[in-house]
């Protein structure tokens, strides 16, 4: 089985984010796991609101994955 991967966009490219989603989760409901936990997090700004979400997708089975941001295509 392929893994299901979750692109975290933000206008600063050195916030954007990888996620593994964890298996037993459908993406809707990966979908809106993320907004809830990003929604509850997004009164802390800057590395602490970040941080705050990464360690709340990683407490509920999701896995930051590693990678290089290319070029823009447009």
């Amino acid at each position: 089985m392929p893994r299901r991967l979750m692109l975290l966009p933000s206008r600063d490219p050195a916030r954007i984010r990888l996620v593994k989603v964890p298996p037993d989760l459908g993406p809707q409901e990966a979908y809106r796991m993320v907004t809830g936990l990003v929604a509850e997090a997004g009164s802390a700004a800057g590395e602490a609101g970040l941080a705050d979400v990464l360690e709340a997708l990683e407490g509920r089975g999701f896995e930051a994955v590693d990678f290089v941001l290319g070029p823009a295509l447009d």
